[in-house]
């Protein structure tokens, strides 16, 4: 299969942990004349900021001082942040700066930074330090982990067991997706478990009250809230999070994203059978004929409770249709012409030879009789979340 190996460019972005960590081979900067570094390290405070702090001296003034730095996530071209650094001049200089997450939305727990100085003295003497890379982990906790093929799992609370119970479940929410679909990772990923919801939201700047689970796609992490006493509800938690995050990787592209219907839907699917909740929302709408149209459901869904679930369950009632009516090939087909930047209705003419429209009205069809007969009343009694 086609792998798009994005290397991950790098975004300006930085943070913070009560923890001081010298940059290896960062401090004793080779200097040009009698400019030297006398020491560079960084202090974090998960998940609020990233401090930055330099030690420089001179036997003249120093003039000028800046902050480089890269944030590593997938993306389409290299981005170096500059920093100025102001200060009062002086053969002796202590300095510091940080970002505040606040000011960038955050960053997930593993997160990687490199970093470099740049510094100038009145007599144009000038020093540039050797990168150094600091990741951005989530020290308040004692994590375990364990790695297979390109997954690695991260836990802090429960057993062996626990952490092994995890890994398969990941496994095999990989084999089903690529069964479904053919999509397969093409970037390792880490598995973040929070010991409950509370303490992952606690890991977020601004979580959502619901927030059970997520994936930030561009960093190859998903972190999730799974007790080991609600192991159930984690698996289906950990096959929908890791779809995301699967799909992504394989259809990002500078140009388009993905329709949610087909991003949710695709997740939802690797979960499992459709949850009675879901079930029983699509089965009304289905007998009120109140279907919410797949253009819509191509945005991001209602914030209305009622509105949501029905966007969910018809997500997963297409993706159903689709997978159920013209196979494997097809899906994957699909998300690589996706991949390729092409519009939704491009991409569907080209593989399946009909547009939004034409599937709304296929697909309409599909589950009217698929409800109508009783066939959409197979569903996993499980407890509903998104």
């Amino acid at each position: 299969m086609r792998r798009m190996v994005k290397r991950a460019a790098v975004l300006a972005l930085v943070f913070c942990l009560p923890l001081v960590l010298l940059g290896p081979g960062l401090a004793q900067a080779q200097a040009q004349g009698r400019l030297e570094v006398l020491e560079s390290r960084t202090q974090m405070e998960f998940p609020s900021r990233l401090t930055f702090s330099l030690s420089v001296r001179s036997d003249v003034d120093i003039s000028d001082i800046r902050l480089c730095y890269q944030v590593e996530r997938v993306s389409f071209a290299e981005v170096t942040s500059e920093v100025y650094i102001e200060f009062v001049p002086a053969n002796e200089v202590e300095v510091n700066w940080a970002l505040e997450m606040v000011k960038i939305g955050g960053l997930p727990p593993g997160s990687s930074v490199e970093y470099w100085w740049l510094v100038k003295d009145t007599r144009g003497d000038k020093v540039e330090t050797p990168p150094a890379r600091v990741r951005f982990d989530d020290l308040r906790y004692s994590w375990r982990n364990l790695t297979r093929g390109d997954v690695t799992v991260y836990w802090y609370e429960g057993g062996g067991a626990f952490g092994q119970e995890l890994m398969a479940t990941a496994q095999q929410a990989l084999a089903q997706l690529a069964r479904d679909t053919g999509a397969e990772l093409e970037e390792p990923v880490r598995l973040y478990v929070y010991a409950d919801p509370g303490d992952l939201r606690g890991a977020m700047i601004y979580p959502q009250e619901w927030t059970g689970g997520v994936a930030f796609t561009r960093y190859g992490t998903i972190a999730i809230g799974i007790s080991p006493s609600n192991i159930e509800w984690g698996r289906r938690a950990v096959a929908h999070e890791l779809t995301h995050l699967v799909i992504h990787q394989m259809a990002l592209n500078p140009y388009s994203g993905l329709p949610a219907w087909l991003d949710e839907g695709l997740a939802m699917h690797t979960e499992g059978l459709l949850d009675p909740r879901f079930a029983s929302r699509l089965a009304e709408a289905v007998a009120e004929d109140s279907l919410i149209s797949v253009c819509s459901l191509a945005s991001p869904f209602s914030a209305y409770t009622e509105q949501s679930t029905l966007s969910y369950a018809q997500s997963y009632s297409l993706v159903d249709f689709l997978l159920s009516s013209y196979g494997q090939a097809k899906m994957l087909e699909l998300l690589s012409t996706l991949s390729e930047g092409s519009t939704y209705d491009g991409a569907l003419g080209k593989v399946y030879g009909f547009d939004t429209e034409g599937l709304d009205a296929l697909w309409r069809d599909y589950v009217t009789r698929q409800y109508q007969t009783g066939e959409g009343l197979v569903v996993q009694p499980v407890p509903a979340w998104f």
